[in-house]
């Protein structure tokens, strides 16, 4: 089984690295593989709402970070999405990512753990968290918890690694995750029936 560790921030290898490192760990518990995956720091196109995936299976817009993204969606069990706090929220480019890949993927996604991570210097993690995790709630999805929230603590780089108790909270939500992931694949109890999606709209 797999993990796809997605690494939500634009410095590749500063705390939201070290908290998603945290989570690989107790995943590794498991013998759950993770596959982390870096978005960069280079612009990232958001959706227009074109609608056209619907009918393509997949975003109109075909850059190298959706198409990567796109296919280790399909290899992995589950997911853990990372990100610096900006301004009380996630980083805007993951958010552009994200809200295209959840439009154009998410039958491949549906009823697969996933969590989300927030890192901050001091506050804003709490708006992270919750907003990375609605991506999760309205797509069928369980949300993988902790023994607090997914937080960790840090500004410059390295900082992280001095909060005991957020890293604590990584490795635990990673252990979670895999004893989730184990206990899904090993019963044969069959998912939920689906239902036809009833849509109102407020407007008459």
């Amino acid at each position: 089984m797999k993990v796809l560790l997605l690494n939500g921030s634009p410095r590749r290898e500063g705390n939201t690295h070290i908290a998603l490192a945290e989570v690989a760990k107790g995943l590794a518990e498991f013998e759950i593989e993770t596959i982390p995956v870096w978005i960069g720091n280079d612009a990232v196109r958001g959706c227009i709402a074109c609608d056209k995936c619907k009918t393509l299976g997949k975003c109109v817009f075909t850059d190298d970070l959706y198409e990567k993204i796109r296919e280790y969606i399909d290899q992995a069990d589950g997911y853990v999405i990372g990100s610096p706090v900006y301004y009380a929220g996630p980083n805007g480019s993951l958010c552009a990512l994200l809200d295209r890949v959840f439009r154009s993927c998410s039958k491949q996604m549906e009823f697969k753990p996933a969590a989300s991570v927030a890192v901050c210097r001091r506050g804003g993690a709490s708006t992270t968290f919750d907003r990375i995790n609605k991506y999760f709630t309205i797509n069928n999805m369980p949300i993988v918890s902790s023994l607090y929230w997914n937080s960790v603590h840090g500004m410059d780089k390295g900082e992280a690694t001095q909060d005991a108790e957020g890293l604590q909270t990584m490795r635990v939500l990673g252990r979670n995750m895999g004893w989730l992931l184990k206990s899904i694949h090993q019963s044969n109890i069959a998912k939920p029936p689906a239902e036809i999606k009833i849509k109102t709209n407020m407007i008459k």
